[in-house]
């Protein structure tokens, strides 16, 4: 089984399958609740949706307009969404780490009317900002309000308790409303960030995710018996369309994780069938499993990479159809010993899991299929809803992206470049037609903006970024120039090279100006011989990390530098760090200093 039941938009299939599922005892999703997780049960959550966009609906919120959420993952995420979307509204999500600053512009740009918060913590963020917004009418906050609450402020509850109201008066109103709701219709804006420093918003229609959701589960199965856990944001289009829509789609249960830091501890709990992750998560899991390897005896070290030699050969066998009597009971025996046990901390139960929103590591790949756990890797964009190609479970390349999915077209342009064009193509960029026009060409092709080449079975290969995008292996979008031209303006620092590409966090190659540098080494009596000492100096260091510190804190905490190093010469045309027009050469950096960046991501 994969699609449950027929459907054109979100809202056509959430009444669908609450039908399909009414007089069932199966959850529809699971929440921590006072200590253990419980049912929310497909009736139920219906009829909260309905009184949450009857509410809605009272308070003068129709069709078109657009509603912010301001939120980590929980029911009321997944409520708030259906109840827009019911209405014939306009969801427009933002990471919960986003600054006052940067949620300030999202709702300006979006003329979002309402903004839907989870707590106080990013309540304040909000109520910072509406002087600023004069279109935001609504900030309704979903945990219960508090002493200092504003009084404007209004409770979640209390919008559903006007809903059921309305509900109970005009029980048609919103059926009625649903059937307004055409395929064509946009479904949400997600900004995503730009090299140009200001976010753009994607602007994805219903089709374009039903498109995605079906064809995406004629690649990877998922079916009413499956149960997923859930941490990544829902604000991220990958864990959106995937973990939730496609998810709920094929009838799967889903269950929130606490926290992406309580994520080991509810895997043992939840004991899901499917997670969609990011490389972040399996760098932690190996990471985890290497220390305690280091920690065992020489014996068990000894068995352990015995097993994972054995685990690699058979499965490098059994792709080749090739797989001995002996080499079966080889890994039979390191099965028992060392994988079993493995697999019991992700639950004993994932039959794969799906990786995306940043590239995996071949390794990383191999080494959890040695141990009998399947990464699948997909690849898109936010304006690609975000599928264009996966891996299968039966036809899989670590290293690869697999191939493009059914109904989406990839080509490589003359220069490289991976174009895709399908139903699953944004509709534009809101509010800005010159980027449209930049991004999806006149014949409807995407221009993704990676470097990319398919091999003779098809499978495609990401080997660039035509314009560097930094991906981090939480998977998320970070535009370096904006962040390095932020830094490049403080009167300490000279030339500034971000790093973070891939890795867990970003850190910075800095030269420093030098000539403010000694006279505030002069002032404050700071004995150096010459340059390299001075980059070297511990006060000068502390000086520099303060610097920074103020210079980014109005950074999201995934843009924000956590490490750096100083460097005691310049970038220049004649070493070979600058271009002829006086651009930093990042490849070049980057491997003239490769031991020196390594250094700062060693824990």
């Amino acid at each position: 089984m994969s699609i449950a039941v027929p459907f054109t938009t979100i809202v056509e299939m959430f009444v669908k399958l609450t039908d399909k599922y009414a007089g069932s005892q199966r959850p529809f999703l699971l929440r921590k609740k006072e200590g253990t997780y419980q049912p929310i049960r497909y009736t139920e959550f219906r009829d909260q949706v309905a009184q949450f966009a009857h509410g809605l609906m009272q308070l003068g919120i129709r069709q078109g307009d657009r509603v912010a959420i301001l939120s980590e993952n929980r029911p009321e995420w997944i409520m708030t969404d259906l109840a827009v979307l019911s209405i014939g509204a306009i969801d427009v999500p933002i990471y919960p780490s986003q600054t006052a600053k940067q949620i300030e512009y999202i709702i300006k740009d979006s003329s979002s009317v309402a903004i839907v918060v989870s707590n106080s913590f990013q309540l304040a963020k909000a109520v910072k900002v509406k002087k600023e917004l004069g279109a935001l009418k609504y900030i309704i906050i979903m945990n219960e309000p508090t002493a200092d609450t504003p009084p404007d402020v209004l409770a979640f509850q209390s919008i559903m308790q006007r809903g059921e109201d309305g509900h109970r008066k005009n029980p048609a109103l919103l059926a009625d409303t649903v059937r307004t709701v055409k395929a064509s219709d946009l479904c949400t804006i997600i900004y995503t960030s730009g090299t140009t420093g200001d976010p753009k918003g994607v602007m994805l229609t219903h089709d374009n995710f039903a498109s995605n959701m079906k064809s995406s589960s004629q690649v990877i199965t998922i079916s009413e018996t499956d149960l997923l856990l859930s941490f990544l944001p829902l604000c991220h289009v990958f864990e959106r369309m995937a973990g939730y829509y496609t998810a709920m789609s094929c009838g799967a249960t889903i269950a929130y994780a606490e926290s992406i830091d309580t994520v080991a501890d509810n895997l043992l709990e939840v004991k899901p069938t499917i997670v969609c992750s990011v490389p972040r998560l399996f760098e932690r899991m190996y990471n985890r499993i290497a220390r305690r390897v280091e920690k065992d005896k020489p014996i068990k070290q000894k068995i352990f990479y015995w097993a994972v030699k054995t685990g690699r050969e058979y499965h490098v066998a059994r792709k080749e159809n090739r797989v001995s009597t002996t080499l079966k009971l080889r890994h039979r025996l390191a099965d028992k010993l060392v994988f079993s046990k493995l697999r019991e901390r992700t639950g004993g139960r994932i039959q794969y899991f799906v990786s995306g929103g940043a590239a995996l590591p071949r390794e990383l790949g191999e080494f959890f299929e040695a141990v009998g756990i399947l990464i699948i890797e997909g690849y898109g964009l936010t304006e690609s809803s975000p599928v264009i190609a996966a891996n299968r479970l039966d036809a899989y390349k670590f290293g690869s992206v697999g191939m493009p999915i059914p109904g989406v077209e990839v080509k490589i342009a003359e220069d490289g470049e991976i174009l895709s064009r399908g139903p699953n193509i944004m509709k534009g960029y809101y509010n800005n037609k010159k980027a449209t026009e930049e991004a999806i060409d006149k014949d409807g092709w995407l221009h993704t903006g990676d470097i990319g080449l398919f091999d003779g079975q098809g499978f495609l290969y990401i080997t660039d970024r035509k314009k560097h995008l930094f991906v981090s292996s939480g998977g998320k979008n970070i535009a370096p120039q904006p962040i390095e031209n932020l830094f490049a303006g403080n009167d300490l620092i000279d030339q500034f090279i971000l790093l973070g590409d891939k890795r867990m966090f970003l850190s910075a190659l800095i030269v420093p100006d030098f000539d403010v540098l000694k006279e505030y080494a002069d002032s404050h009596n700071i004995p150096y011989k010459d340059v390299k000492e001075l980059a070297k100096n511990h006060e000068i260091n502390q000086l520099i990390e303060k610097r920074i510190q103020a210079t980014q804190k109005d950074l999201a905490n995934y843009e924000k530098v956590r490490r750096f190093a100083l460097l005691d010469e310049p970038l220049t045309i004649e070493n070979g760090g600058l271009t002829p027009t006086m651009k930093i050469k990042r490849r070049v950096v980057e491997e003239r200093y490769k031991d020196l960046i390594e250094s700062l991501y060693q824990t």
